[in-house]
């Protein structure tokens, strides 16, 4: 095999309670997609020939020095707690040190059948695999912390959901795959050995500067309020903030039902299984607060003095919402173009966004084009804005450099539901042009790209996205 991987296994190492070695099914006949040759750099693979990518990636190869495994976690799905979850329709190849000194997950995704399964297939289809690899790459170059994408490869087999779709594998790239969920498990099973462990390689693993349970909990919290405040300030709605959708080590994880918001209005939602708007646009940084609630409480389990150990969680809790709101107000003054603080900033940003809202104004144009005469052309009623520009010029007198900055922070692109929706559709017919250039456009999403202007426009109605599916 000319293809070179050069696995270094942590999480193998441990004990058997935490996972089920598994390995991943074979498929009918591999096709690579695509394959994140940037990516494989920084980690220090060697890439092989086409097909033998193709049938790595796929599950038919395994390379030498992987040590396939199926994790086990729980989670709270919708304010619910599941016992046991687990990687359902996944593997963990193994480990990869790169040149930059970060340890990174190597997953198959839609690998098939795990004891984890319950009654899935363990398969993905084509679609969800080229949304995650286009929509994590883009979170990659927006800044924002993430999984990322590996490769894509198609199975040559059929996937039934409503209707049979074709089959893919999608190569997922993490800092690790220790969620809130993995946690959980173990406390709800009062296996206070396993808790103490898996608490013990976390901060090994992700912060070295943590001091036992609480000070992993102060870490995850402060990686939390960075990840949802960045979330916020590009419009993104992650549509499923399940506990065990929620990575300690700050990243982004689980690209299923995900959207970028287009008309503003802080109650969006486009998650077909989000009834009741738990996880809404506007809701994600209270929900990133329930969750660190269920993280301390399963940590909480493994401390001797449970009195003091309480006390000291619901202050690190009960200080995040705090923390959320001062990341929030920096991160939109910039986008404003302000790099200094004042009184007032925060009514400032609020009236724009209520203008927005009232005024159904795309929120990635309109930030892209403060300060420019088309900024107003983007609300119902451009006069609305008018009003807010010249209180937001006063306040701008006397910055550096506010238009550089507006352009420094608001991206130009984002991965649009409907060219997103349209890339799937093409790549089923066989045709992954659209694919390809999506990729290409979003890896610099501050630049204005010529030749680009249609992936910045608005969709029509007919080409409406209103709802988004996991596609599990």
């Amino acid at each position: 095999m000319s293809m070179h991987i050069p696995f270094d296994n942590s999480f193998a190492r441990l004990p058997g309670a935490f996972f089920t070695r598994q390995g991943p099914e074979p498929v009918r006949a591999p096709r690579l997609i695509a394959f994140n040759e940037d990516l494989a750099r920084v980690m220090g693979i060697a890439p092989g020939e086409v097909e033998e990518m193709a049938r790595v990636f796929a599950g038919n190869d395994l390379p030498a020095g992987a040590d396939p495994l199926a994790q086990l976690y729980a989670g709270h799905q919708f304010g619910h707690y599941n016992p046991q979850l687990g990687d359902g329709r996944a593997v963990l190849l193994g480990e990869v040190v790169g040149a930059d000194g970060v340890r990174r997950d190597i997953q198959l995704k839609g690998s098939g059948r795990t004891p984890y399964s319950r009654a899935g297939d363990g398969r993905a289809w084509l679609g969800p695999v080229l949304r995650e690899y286009v929509v994590s790459e883009a979170m990659h170059a927006l800044g924002i912390p993430t999984t990322r994408a590996l490769a894509a490869v198609e199975t040559g087999e059929t996937v039934l959901r409503e209707r049979p779709l074709p089959g893919a594998v999608l190569t997922r790239v993490a800092a690790s795959h220790l969620r809130v969920g993995s946690f959980q498990v173990f406390a709800a099973r009062g296996d206070l050995g396993s808790l103490g462990r898996l608490t013990d390689y976390a901060i090994a693993r992700h912060y070295p500067q943590a001091e036992g349970p609480m000070g992993l909990l102060t870490a995850v919290r402060d990686a939390q309020v960075r990840l949802v405040a960045s979330w916020m300030a590009v419009g993104f709605i992650h549509g499923v903030m399940n506990t065990d959708n929620c990575a300690i080590s700050g990243e982004t994880i689980d690209y299923g039902p995900c959207a970028f918001m287009e008309a503003y209005h802080p109650n969006t939602v486009y998650s077909s299984i989000d009834q009741f708007g738990r996880y809404a646009y506007s809701a994600q940084p209270d929900i990133v607060v329930w969750n660190l609630a269920q993280l301390a409480t399963a940590l909480i389990q493994q401390c001797e003095d449970k009195e003091a150990a309480v006390e000291e969680a619901t202050a690190i809790v009960h200080a995040m919402p705090a923390m959320l709101e001062a990341e929030w107000l920096a991160r939109f003054r910039t986008k404003l173009g302000l790099t200094s603080a004042r009184e007032g900033d925060g009514a400032l940003i609020a009236g724009l966004l209520q203008r927005m809202a009232e005024g159904q104004a795309d929120f990635t144009n309109t930030f892209r084009a403060l300060g420019d005469p088309s900024a107003r052309d983007h609300f119902l009623d451009p006069a609305a804005y008018d009003g807010w520009e010249a209180d937001w010029r006063a306040r701008a007198e006397g910055e550096p450099d506010p238009l550089g900055v507006i352009a420094a922070v608001n991206p130009a692109f984002i991965p649009r539901n409907h060219r997103i929706e349209q890339m799937i559709a093409a790549a089923v017919e066989g045709d992954y042009a659209p694919f390809h250039r999506l990729n290409a456009v979003l890896a610099r999403p501050f630049d204005d790209q010529p030749g680009a202007e249609d992936l910045r426009r608005l969709p029509s109605e007919g080409e409406m996205v209103r709802a988004t599916f996991c596609g599990t």
